[in-house]
């Protein structure tokens, strides 16, 4: 009998390993942002886990904001919206009622910490 898939199978996010089956990636011109942006994130931390760079590398190649980036910048972009909005309180912060600077003030030594984890040599400063 086959495995039945569930509706907590179906929403995993794509590049999980544990979501069963091949792992989607996009063909042609994608494919080769897909492939520029990996590369650029593996100069920019190469000590990140596996399953954060391919979910860092699925919101560079979706995000419309970042579709007309250099690689470099799709890269660190993805990486630091990734590490504030899933590994830090910064969402929920602003549920609490935080201002965006209030939150992303409260956060920035745990991004770096995160990106120093990571092998990166660049950093977030409080300016911006």
């Amino acid at each position: 009998m086959g495995r039945t898939q569930t509706n907590r199978d179906c929403m995993r996010h794509r590049s999980d390993p544990e979501a069963g089956g091949p792992v989607q990636r996009p063909a042609g011109p994608a494919a080769g942002r897909r492939e520029r942006i990996g590369q650029a994130l593996e100069r920019l931390a190469p000590d990140i886990p596996r399953f954060e760079r391919e979910a860092i590398l699925d919101h560079a190649i979706d995000s419309p904001g970042l579709a007309r980036a250099d690689p470099e910048n799709a890269a660190w972009l993805s990486m630091v919206a990734y590490i504030r909005h899933v590994l830090t309180d910064y969402d929920a912060l602003l549920a609490e009622g935080f201002d965006q600077d209030a939150a992303r003030f409260f956060v920035l030594d745990e991004i770096n910490d995160y990106l120093a984890e990571w092998g990166s040599k660049r950093q977030v400063d409080g300016e911006g």
